[in-house]
């Protein structure tokens, strides 16, 4: 166990190191995002803390601000812990209401420790969120707030247990909302940050409908060469799924999904649950930030 998650963080690690040093502009480490573990105990799946090593690392060498956005359907606890009292740190959290889901923390009114209010920014939506209430919230809450943070490097975890498919949890995404997260944050990183991005993986649970095709999206757009939705995934690779697991792939890389929403900025409802997460959140720190929270 020690020696399998000590590669996971290492493999982490290098990345950070190779964005910092300027050898590569993004870097990837798919199997990390272990976002649960906490300073003196393994939790949730999670023996070492990699996003949270590799976010100290990049402090040490020098980075002034970091961002870390997560976008798992679980609460990122572990990583906001470790940075709940530094300012230095921005932690933005999207996942499912810490009321039906694991690890029960991730309120709006967790916001940063003693001299660094506004610093963990959590928002929990309400089981069953679709993609146009889950791109809603997120394009109502993240992109402010990294854009006024003005991070040196952005770090983001992509757990795909978001998905409707998903064992664990209970929010209802597509594949298609999935990648139109992956390409709004990495043109955040571009944007917000110089370019300088460190991307994990996370949860995901569906092995063969879900996490093949999210995270192959996840990987071509940080290469630059995103994947045509309407791409057909390769045969060889079908044939070898069928063979390892008895089911039948997807043909395509996409479920025809239009991953639309509409601005939060265009009209809030206040009956809407959706719209009551965005609205804690945004009331909980964004005059931390210097922004309004009305819509």
């Amino acid at each position: 166990m020690h020696d399998a998650s000590a590669l996971v963080a290492g493999a982490t690690l290098a990345a950070a190191r190779a964005v910092w040093t300027g050898r590569a502009q993004h870097g990837a480490s798919i199997a990390g995002g272990l976002h649960h573990a906490m300073r003196g105990n393994a939790s949730g799946f999670c023996v070492y803390n990699d996003p949270a090593i590799a976010i100290a690392w990049l402090l040490e060498a020098g980075a002034e601000r970091v961002a870390y956005v997560d976008i798992d359907v679980h609460h990122g606890d572990g990583v906001q812990a470790a940075f709940y009292a530094d300012p230095r740190v921005l932690t933005i959290s999207m996942h499912e209401s810490p009321a039906t889901l694991f690890p029960g923390t991730g309120r709006p009114s967790e916001t940063g420790g003693p001299g660094a209010k506004g610093s963990a920014v959590n928002v929990a939506l309400p089981a069953g969120t679709r993609d146009a209430g889950w791109l809603r919230a997120f394009h109502a809450v993240v992109p402010p707030l990294v854009r006024a943070f003005r991070p040196t490097v952005l770090v983001s975890q992509h757990g795909c247990d978001t998905h409707w498919m998903d064992p664990l949890a209970n929010l209802e995404l597509t594949i298609d909302a999935q990648r139109a997260a992956h390409a709004a944050i990495h043109a955040l990183a571009h944007e917000a940050a110089g370019g300088r991005w460190l991307l994990t993986g996370g949860g995901g649970y569906e092995l063969l409908l879900v996490v093949p095709r999210t995270w192959t999206h996840l990987i071509a757009e940080a290469a630059g060469r995103p994947v045509d939705p309407g791409a057909r995934i390769p045969p060889a690779w079908r044939d070898f799924a069928t063979r390892r697991t008895g089911r039948e792939p997807p043909e395509l890389m996409t479920e025809g999904a239009q991953a639309r929403y509409p601005s939060f900025e265009s009209g809030y409802d206040p009956a809407e649950p959706v719209d009551q997460a965005i609205m804690a959140t945004r009331t909980a720190v964004f005059p931390e930030h210097g922004l309004m929270p009305e819509p």
